[in-house]
């Protein structure tokens, strides 16, 4: 990380007292330790620094106010280095090919979350709504995705959108358009990666399909009845008239649920797109005491009776991103949503992208570090392995992240803290 940080521009002076890799490897310490706030770091740094330096390789650590000012002219594209380093190492341990998924391919999932918001602070680059008080909301988005498989709990997540009002804008950006700039920087920088886009029914609309087939992405998105009635009817149609495909599948491992599917390949999308064809699977699950729940998704991949389970099961994982990546940013640790700052430009922003980062590498150590696990498995949970972090953290001089999960792992001597108080 700290390589990546070193190569980014730093416009300052050359006199600056905090270089700008200090500054990032800074935030990101913070991230990762889980701290609530920028006080927190700044309270460390005046009274137990050490382990910064020895953890980190921090050389000087900034104060709260020095790391909002070094941080919030950062452009963000800067940023994105550190993410495919990342992703590269766990290309090569081979642990990402546990995430392939239908024919070799990998889901990615995406939607849009709030990072800010606040009716009385705000930035140019807020976007803003009234609300049924009359007063305005400001607030900051982006859209994010991460890589999902729906038998393993891990995600990899990659480099976010923001959602954001550009500069010298008048209208609010949309989650639309940062979904389209965020599949054109995904292909360039993954240019020959098998993907398939999981999405929610939002996103099955013609000019977002052809922006993904245009990029080479397959995809799986959500279908409701209320968007998509021309395509319910000829369903109907097609189950009228014997060309539409129906089966049921019992799994043996929970033969209490009973799961249904029909399917008609290469129909129009909608009445506006007759030319765009698209195959369409709807599915029910019944479970033992007859409670009925209904998806139905539209794909590009041809869908038979031998792939219509796994469609729908790689269908289902989107909410993978829901669940196991901005849920856990917000309610285990992370704090996304907590103003670590605003900023007068990007601020807000690279503390959403450094947190991501930091949520990337946690996941990426539960997916392929031994110890990693054995230190959570001990833990019992995220947030239990959080706090032993922390308290080893600080009332320990500890050379390594490593020592520290041995530690949790194995245990350690314990002494009497009278024998260590002064």
């Amino acid at each position: 990380m700290r390589e990546d940080f070193q190569k980014i521009p730093d416009h300052r002076a050359g006199n600056a007292k905090i270089s700008l890799d200090d500054a990032l490897m800074s935030a990101l310490a913070m991230f990762q330790l889980k701290d609530p706030s920028l006080l927190a770091v700044d309270k460390r740094r005046r009274e137990e620094p050490e382990n910064l330096h020895t953890i980190w390789g921090i050389t000087d650590i900034p104060c709260d106010s020095q790391m909002r000012d070094i941080l919030d002219p950062l452009e963000l594209f800067s940023l994105r280095a550190p993410f495919r380093s990342a992703f590269r190492q766990l290309q090569r341990g081979k642990d990402f090919e546990k995430m392939a998924f239908l024919d070799g391919h990998y889901l990615l999932s995406g939607d849009g979350t709030g990072f800010y918001s606040s009716e009385k602070v705000s930035s140019d680059y807020c976007m803003g709504k009234k609300n049924n008080n009359g007063n305005t909301l400001y607030y900051q988005q982006m859209y994010a995705a991460a890589f999902v498989h729906p038998d393993h709990k891990e995600v990899i997540p990659v480099f976010p959108e923001m959602i954001t009002r550009k500069d010298g804008a008048k209208k609010n950006d949309s989650e639309r358009n940062a979904a389209r700039r965020f599949y054109e920087q995904f292909r360039r920088e993954h240019p020959l990666l098998q993907v398939i886009v999981v999405e929610d029914g939002l996103s099955s609309n013609g000019p977002h399909v052809r922006d993904l087939q245009k990029l080479d992405l397959h995809f799986i998105l959500g279908a409701k009845p209320g968007d998509h009635q021309f395509l319910f009817d000829r369903m109907d149609e097609a189950v009228e008239f014997g060309q539409a495909t129906e089966f049921q599948y019992t799994d043996a491992d929970e033969p209490e649920k009973i799961h249904y599917f029909r399917f008609i390949n290469q129909v129009p999308l909608n009445q506006s797109h007759q030319d765009l064809l698209v195959n369409f699977l709807e599915y029910w699950q019944v479970d033992k005491h007859g409670k009925t729940t209904k998806f139905s998704w539209i794909t590009d991949l041809p869908i038979t009776r031998e792939n219509a389970v796994d469609i729908m099961r790689a269908g289902r994982a989107r909410w993978k991103i829901e669940n196991e990546t901005f849920n856990t940013l917000k309610n285990q640790g992370y704090n996304l949503g907590h103003n670590y700052g605003l900023g007068e430009k990007n601020l807000s922003a690279v503390f959403a992208i450094l947190m991501m980062l930091a949520f990337l590498l946690d996941q990426i150590q539960q997916m392929s570090c031994w110890l990693f696990q054995e230190a959570l498995q001990k833990s019992e949970t995220k947030r239990y392995l959080w706090e032993g972090i922390r308290a080893f953290f600080y009332n320990y001089r500890v050379d390594s992240m490593e020592t520290i999960l041995r530690a949790i792992a194995h245990g350690f001597e314990r002494r009497e803290l009278k024998e260590c108080c002064s």
